[in-house]
């Protein structure tokens, strides 16, 4: 049998793996593919490239409820609490959404901020003045902007001023209007900073805040994030979403070992 006649049966699918009985060298390769590249050739409304484990998507995609729930909240509100544990991707989904609407003209700038709190380790002894010493706590926002926008991208709109990103300290006295706003890791904030935090939402303004209660450096009492959402939860136009182990998206060891530690 020909060349051309055995790539003919493979792409028609008739195939006689018999023929080739005895030599193990030989091995017939898959027809179905579980991912191609090229979506199309399955046709405009073939699903069957959602179910990647990871891919550079333009448009997010809940992948559980807890992530529906905030996804719809962030639409609906404008402000939203997310809380919950490590890996439920509170932060990550709050800027795709900041990116979102700043990609779209609904906001001029995307404001981020989390509180420089260190993690048991001191900062002193760090390299370099005041900006160089910060860097280490604003990288994971810098990370996961990246992973929606190129860094040439991140640099140009951080140029440009449609990007800022600073620390809780440097966040009092403002009025964000025009702005998506992101305040991560809240949970490291005191009560005092929270308030003053969400007093700086603006007209025509979105606030995220995100933060897990359970895993603060601050001494428990001195948390306000848990005080602060069950006191706006009464607020209808407030919204508080719960996320839970359930959520979780990071790795699988993730969701077990928050489950005995």
């Amino acid at each position: 049998m020909t060349k051309r006649a055995l790539k003919r049966q493979l792409r028609e699918g008739a195939f006689d793996a018999g023929q080739f009985a005895g030599d193990d060298k030989i091995r017939r390769l898959p027809l179905e593919r579980g991912w191609s590249p090229l979506a199309h050739q399955n046709g405009p409304h073939n699903n069957a490239n959602d179910d990647r484990d990871q891919g550079y998507l333009k448009t997010i995609k809940a992948k559980s409820p807890g992530q529906e729930e905030l996804i719809k909240a962030i639409d609906a509100k404008n402000l939203v609490m997310a809380l919950g544990p490590a890996g439920t991707g509170k932060t990550y989904l709050a800027i795709a959404k900041a990116v979102e609407a700043l990609e779209a003209g609904s906001v001029g700038r995307i404001v981020l901020s989390r509180p420089a709190v260190e993690a048991g380790e001191s900062i002193g002894y760090l390299p370099g003045d005041a900006e160089d010493k910060l860097a280490p706590y604003l990288r994971p926002l810098y990370d996961a902007l990246s992973d929606r926008l190129s860094m040439k991208r991140v640099r140009a709109l951080m140029a440009e001023g449609a990007i800022e990103i600073a620390p809780v300290g440097f966040m009092r006295g403002r009025t964000l209007n025009n702005a998506f706003v992101v305040i991560d890791e809240a949970q490291n904030c005191t009560y005092v900073q929270l308030k003053m935090l969400l007093t700086r939402l603006g007209w025509h303004s979105t606030m995220v805040v995100t933060g897990d209660p359970d895993q603060s450096d601050l001494l428990p009492e001195f948390s306000g994030l848990a005080t602060a959402a069950a006191k706006l939860e009464a607020v209808s136009n407030i919204a508080v979403v719960r996320l839970a182990d359930r959520d979780i998206v990071r790795h699988p060891l993730v969701a077990e070992m928050l489950g005995v530690l």
